[in-house]
């Protein structure tokens, strides 16, 4: 089946299931490759020829690095709805991802949240992100905004270091058994715990990563087990997401990540990173339908173990070594 991708609002990513991922972003890889020039020269580098890409293990994925060093971008985006940008540390150079089409954006999203968690009007959406906030154009903050914005709830809200009011929001949503989820970065969910221990029976606390520097790094099993601990919970959810990607894969329990409807994952070969594969451990490679506008097609810097049903877990970071061995993706 042949995809005629045209890229008017709403109207991509299409339905997409199972059976017809595979059609769906064999079209994309074609269309970007006519229409975005960085990634058409990536692929000349690596001597692919498109016409012979008939799966999705033959299909060059863009290292991610180039979106610290390139405006990746298909087709012209020149007043883009957003531009997302890394946080980074100090002297590095942030990703920025253009973001053409708020609509893509969003179906994206909510349809990946309400595959898992329902309709967002239902919940109390809280967010402790302190490190983000202070960041105009952090994609988690966008996230956690448009979902606020879909709830409707008036106790929806951002939260730097107000925890007393967090505190009293979170008490008087179990009161009343309305459904909340506590969306935070790992540090500062930490912390908050740590401060404030209480019985969540109607909450779903949301962990995204990242300790940065501002604590002793955890496990995330150890993250789990303590905010089990503290505030009586049977699970602990992760979201998996970045700059560079416009979807996200969510893991209700055990650090276990369902892609969005619009994502696959693949694994490639810390050694030879065009040796891909669709389970087993190595450089976790993500095709992302939403990211249509930049590329749909990204090698990141995760390491993770992939299992034949799509399901993925995120084992660590590349180190400089496995960099090295993967620097022949490099234009």
């Amino acid at each position: 089946m042949s995809y005629n991708i045209e890229l008017k609002n709403s109207e991509w990513p299409p339905s997409v299931n199972a059976e017809n991922f595979n059609d769906i972003a064999l079209a994309a890889f074609a269309f970007q490759h006519e229409h975005n020039a960085l990634y058409r020269a990536f692929a000349d580098a690596l001597q692919v020829d498109a016409t012979r890409v008939t799966h999705l293990e033959q299909i060059p994925y863009l290292p991610i690095s180039f979106f610290k060093t390139h405006r990746v971008v298909t087709g012209a985006v020149p007043e883009p709805a957003y531009i997302f940008e890394s946080s980074g540390t100090t002297g590095e150079i942030p990703s920025r991802h253009y973001v053409a089409d708020s609509a893509v954006y969003e179906r994206s999203l909510l349809e990946g949240f309400r595959a898992v968690y329902g309709a967002p009007q239902e919940y109390v959406l809280l967010a402790l992100l302190p490190s983000y906030l202070e960041r105009s154009n952090a994609s988690l903050v966008q996230m956690a905004r448009t979902l606020m914005e879909h709830s409707g709830h008036p106790d929806c809200g951002f939260y730097l270091d107000e925890w007393e009011r967090l505190k009293e929001v979170l008490e008087r949503c179990e009161a009343t058994g309305q459904k909340t989820l506590l969306l935070g970065v790992t540090f500062a969910l930490l912390d908050f715990a740590e401060r404030y221990p209480m019985a969540l029976k109607h909450t779903v606390v949301m962990e995204t990563g990242g300790m940065k520097g501002r604590r002793e790094e955890w496990t995330r099993e150890q993250v789990h087990q303590y905010l089990q601990q503290q505030w009586g919970l049977k699970e602990v959810h992760s979201e998996y997401g970045m700059t560079e990607l416009l979807s996200q894969a969510y893991a209700p329990r055990n650090g276990v990540f369902t892609p969005a409807a619009s994502m696959k994952v693949l694994v490639r070969d810390i050694n030879d990173p065009l040796e891909v594969s669709a389970h087993g451990v190595g450089c976790l490679n993500v095709i992302d339908l939403a990211n249509i506008h930049s590329c749909c097609f990204i090698a990141t810097e995760d390491i993770g173990r992939l299992s034949s049903n799509g399901t993925f877990e995120v084992l660590g970071r590349m180190d400089h070594a496995a960099l090295r061995g993967c620097s022949l993706m490099t234009v």
